[in-house]
């Protein structure tokens, strides 16, 4: 039973070997902003993904491209000895949660205030080897 219990560890360990994550938290963009561009990317091959947040006219695409090149980066920490171009790395999961808002007043008319909703982000981008897949 204990040999069993190892192998299953060491399996789960390479799993987690071929993927990588960043996170970026309180980005000041809504949420809504930042899923159109997350959604451009999803399922993307890593390359293909850069290409087309460099290129995107979007505010957010900038911040999105950072955090994809951490990413990499963490995988190629994870993987020293693999190179990028090998493992075919994709965007496996990339998630845009609700973040914190701050809350100010704008004056309205007849003396009354309106609240505005300033809204702010937490996303989560996960990369992955392609390669197993294919296996």
């Amino acid at each position: 039973m204990g040999s069993r219990k190892k192998q299953m560890a060491d399996a789960i360990k390479e799993d987690k070997k071929q993927i990588a994550f960043a996170k970026l938290n309180n980005c000041p963009t809504s949420p809504r902003k930042m899923r159109l561009v997350a959604d451009l990317v999803r399922g993307e091959k890593v390359e293909k993904a850069l290409n087309i947040l460099k290129f995107s006219s979007k505010e957010a695409s900038n911040r999105l491209e950072k955090l994809l090149l951490s990413a990499i980066a963490n995988w190629q920490s994870k993987n020293e000895d693999a190179s990028i171009e090998d493992a075919e790395l994709i965007v496996k999961e990339i998630r845009v949660d609700g973040g914190s808002m701050l809350k100010r007043l704008r004056p309205a008319p007849q003396g009354r205030a309106h609240r505005i909703r300033k809204r702010s982000n937490h996303v989560t981008i996960v990369v992955g080897a392609n390669n197993n897949i294919q296996a």
